[in-house]
């Protein structure tokens, strides 16, 4: 009423537009009203009508003969709004991630991949959508997965982000030792071998000198198939060596550490050794060898932060190249794209950051690759949105991409599973007087405020006691619209 321009009785003098008005409801009543609503209808700074909203909510069932009839509600939306036309819109989600996952495996993760499937013209309630349909892949993957093909990156990772963190905080989380052999004799047995390659001694039989020095990460338990997406570099120098041995022993100490980098610093200040280096290397180590070269290395003192920081950044050179190989080789981004990334312009711990960044993008591409047989005509598409997003964003794993694609590209992971939400708007009129109604079942309850206090209401009921149906809430939205004008 006090939007009514017509009730000059209340004599107001100006007219204000109340915001939308929305109350809850408890759901008590017949229809299990959950929202009523009131939205104010305006031509520019004029109040016009307004549009009352109306949502009740059932449920769940399994029971489908509790569904509504799509011809019966196109009738009672011509009735009640007076249209001789309407026109249906229909909209359909379905999870992927859980219809292509392996089987006979639990992992809790947040990881979610869905598609949102919108189309014309309905012909039934709970139809399929036709492959004519617009589609948008949502993404959202925490990394960490075990069975990714990935995981032992992700651990390599983690090392990673435990010395960026002990450098940060001044205390490093060392992890305990797997196996008999330390560190420091891995180390040994490494240099030693350099040292005979330097000398001549190298076994004349091996047709492939680099594999005495190629570094094999423990993938035993990946699939010859899954390998090709993402493999090992062949060309590791010196440094990622030394980082691969010294990671996949698990430096256990502080101390242990600095033995380490103690045998190699004397090694090169004796020549012993002259080991190559990639060019562009920035690490302290790589710039040491670039100085062995000549015969005279500066001095380093092996205290303080300087051997973690030391360790550090042979890793962030070591997985920046990795991470660089898999989208260059898979021709899913340039160097020029990739250079936001592995810039040594801003300081270690942003470095990491961003290498993070980098390993989640993997994590989406190899999945969509994996568990969705993606192509590269989707995956770089994907990749440009990723890379977008995290060069103006902080990592977010909880962050959703999205990704306009075909109906048909994914259509064989629900063909014949059921949606976790399916409805139709039925509409009539056109611009502001334009009205809908929207039925609509969930798997999820579409109200937070039913959930924990109406057990009467949500009742957990079944198709003749089986529970193999899919249970789902059923929701009606309805408007009707008031004319001032």
């Amino acid at each position: 009423m006090a939007q009514n321009p017509n009730m000059t009785h209340l004599k107001i003098s100006e007219l204000v537009v109340l915001p939308p008005l929305w109350i809850r409801c408890d759901g008590s009543d017949p229809e299990h009203t959950c929202w009523l609503g009131a939205e104010p209808l305006k031509a520019g700074n004029k109040i016009t009508g307004i549009n009352f909203h109306m949502v009740t909510c059932d449920g769940p069932t399994a029971d489908k003969t509790c569904f509504a009839n799509l011809e019966e509600l196109k009738m009672a939306h011509k009735m009640e709004h007076h249209s001789s036309l309407v026109t249906t819109k229909g909209f359909a989600q379905y999870e992927l991630i859980r219809a292509a996952a392996i089987e006979d495996t639990i992992v809790e993760s947040e990881s979610n991949i869905y598609v949102d499937i919108t189309w014309n013209t309905v012909d039934k309630i709970l139809e399929t959508p036709p492959l004519i349909s617009a589609a948008t892949l949502n993404i959202a993957l925490e990394s960490g997965d075990p069975r990714s093909p990935v995981y032992q990156l992700y651990r390599e990772l983690q090392f990673l982000l435990a010395l960026a963190e002990g450098l940060k905080t001044g205390v490093t989380e060392w992890p305990e030792p797997l196996e008999s052999d330390s560190a420091v004799e891995l180390v040994q047995e490494f240099l030693t071998d350099l040292k005979k390659k330097l000398d001549g001694y190298c076994i004349s039989g091996n047709s492939n000198e680099t594999e005495v020095y190629k570094i094999k990460c423990d993938t035993a338990a990946v699939d010859s198939s899954i390998k090709s997406i993402f493999s090992e570099r062949g060309d590791l120098d010196f440094a990622e060596q030394l980082w691969c041995k010294m990671r996949s022993k698990c430096v256990t100490s502080y101390q242990e550490l600095i033995e380490c980098f103690t045998l190699i610093i004397k090694s090169l200040e004796r020549g012993e050794i002259q080991p190559w280096i990639h060019q562009g290397s920035s690490s302290l180590l790589s710039k040491l060898i670039q100085q062995s070269y000549h015969g005279k290395i500066e001095v380093v003192s092996l205290s303080g932060i300087t051997p973690i920081q030391m360790l550090l950044e042979i890793g962030l050179d070591k997985m920046k190249k990795d991470y660089v190989s898999f989208f260059i080789g898979q021709e899913l981004a340039t160097l020029t794209c990739l250079d936001y990334f592995i810039s040594t312009s801003v300081d270690l711990q942003e470095q990491v950051h961003r290498v993070q960044k980098l390993h989640h993008m993997l994590e989406i591409m190899v999945s969509c690759t994996v568990l969705l047989q993606f192509k590269h005509e989707n995956l770089f598409p994907l990749t440009q949105i990723c890379m977008k997003y995290y060069k103006e964003n902080p990592l977010n794993e909880k962050h959703v991409f999205q990704l306009p694609i075909r109906p048909a590209l994914v259509k064989k992971f629900y063909q014949n599973d059921h949606p976790e939400i399916w409805k139709v708007d039925i509409s009539s009129g056109h611009g502001q007087k334009e009205v809908k109604t929207t039925w609509q079942v969930s798997t999820n309850p579409p109200v937070e405020h039913m959930t924990s206090n109406n057990t009467g209401l949500f009742s957990d009921s079944t198709v003749n006691g089986s529970s193999d149906e899919r249970m789902y809430f059923i929701t009606m939205a309805k408007c009707s619209q008031v004319h001032f004008i």
